[in-house]
């Protein structure tokens, strides 16, 4: 009895020694399926930041060098999956954050886990606004009081507000909005709407479409929004779908602008979208050009490690690598490996972190349920329009490069 006894405390002893040399860190997302361009870019970006900085010896932490290992899982974009893997997540005592996901439907599976551990996530490269809203003040529902799931991505009340300034900007009066029928989707067309109320200057849905995942047909939509007399299409889906919404414009002759969410400028899109994608806009908040002289290194190193010659989702694979940067930075503040000290100093960042987006000064702060964006580190200033030509995301403004160049120095 002894014996089994101290066997089991010495085995205990060696556990805690182990996780003392070393900082779990769990990288979640989409690698396979549709959404798998963020999922795999995002994954991808953020081992190259965690590559750079194993290979720099670790992180100081005490006298101690800590490098960083990593878990990933494969979420397939399913809310079975997402809410399987967050169990399997939260039941690690050694694990230090979380990193990923993409899918709205996922987070909302997966994330209840997490936080009922109180184990940090920065949920990167996107999900949609139901993913933060969730634990913020509703009506007759008050907020979590202490929240540990950050994200790090322009939500959808940037984007929405950007894609309907677009529109009027272009002085369209009449615009249809199309969008997938998930969780993304809805919430999508909902910031759509209430951006559009909330800017006004004589904007009108003329037509409000859905399609699911899997669709390939999208006449029936179009011609709808063409007979309502649909000056632009402002769409919100994820890759494969939204290429077809493109393809089947060009089918009926409905010549009109598309403008939607930063997924436009998935691979999966551009691709399969071909020549009828060019012209198409939406927010980033990276762009493939090697704007800055760390923006051209990261590009660089993608490229040769991953032996390709474009990002599949430069947006998915920057914010991955910003974020690694951002997770560590607390890591050496706290001085900790524990999650619970590593939300507390990711609320209150005191060094700047250089990353490939921007310079990142305080991008959270404590949470407020009353105010979601407290746990939000994208604002409207860190997010450009890009446009796609030829088979690239390229800016669609001048004066917005200037400004993204800047905010990197």
């Amino acid at each position: 009895m002894k014996k089994t006894l101290l066997a089991t405390l010495l085995l205990g002893f060696s556990a805690q020694l182990f996780a003392a040399d070393s900082i779990k860190l769990a990288i979640t997302g989409p690698f396979s399926g549709g959404s798998s361009p963020m999922g795999i870019s995002m994954r991808d970006g953020a081992k190259l930041a965690i590559r750079e900085i194993n290979a720099a010896g670790g992180i100081v932490v005490g006298r101690k060098k800590l490098k960083i290992e990593i878990i990933e899982r494969d979420d397939e974009a399913k809310n079975d999956r997402g809410a399987l893997i967050g169990q399997e997540l939260a039941s690690m005592d050694d694990l230090s954050g979380v990193i990923g996901s993409v899918n709205t439907g996922v987070v909302i599976a997966g994330d209840k886990y997490l936080q009922e551990k109180g184990i940090t996530k920065i949920i990167c490269p996107a999900a949609g606004s139901a993913s933060m809203t969730q634990w913020a003040d509703n009506p007759g529902k008050p907020g979590v009081k202490d929240l540990s799931i950050f994200r790090f991505a322009a939500h959808d009340g940037i984007q929405s507000a950007m894609v309907v300034e677009e529109a009027i900007k272009r002085k369209f009066t009449k615009v249809a909005i199309i969008h997938d029928a998930t969780s993304y989707g809805v919430s999508g067309r909902d910031d759509l709407l209430a951006q559009i109320k909330a800017q006004g200057n004589g904007l009108e849905v003329v037509a409000t479409e859905k399609f699911n995942v899997g669709d390939k047909d999208m006449t029936a939509q179009l011609l709808k929004a063409r007979t309502a007399g649909a000056q632009a299409i402002l769409v919100w889906g994820i890759g494969p779908e939204l290429a077809a919404v493109s393809n089947d414009m060009d089918k009926i002759g409905l010549k009109i602008p598309m403008i939607g969410g930063w997924t436009l400028s998935m691979s999966n899109y551009i691709d399969n979208a071909g020549k009828n994608g060019n012209g198409t806009l939406m927010p980033q908040t990276f762009i493939e050009e090697p704007i800055t002289a760390r923006a051209k290194r990261f590009i660089n190193e993608y490229h040769k490690r991953y032996k390709v010659d474009r990002i599949p989702s430069p947006v998915s694979a920057a914010q991955g690598y910003d974020a690694v940067y951002i997770l560590i930075a607390a890591v050496k503040q706290a001085q900790s490996a524990d999650t619970r000290k590593i939300k507390l100093a990711l609320e209150n960042l005191k060094a700047p972190v250089k990353g490939v987006i921007a310079t990142w000064k305080h991008p959270f702060s404590s949470w407020n349920p009353a105010d979601e964006q407290t746990h939000e580190a994208f604002r409207r200033e860190n997010v450009v329009m890009g446009m796609v030509k030829d088979g690239r995301v390229i800016f669609a403004n001048a004066a917005e490069k200037k400004r993204l160049i800047k905010q990197a120095k």
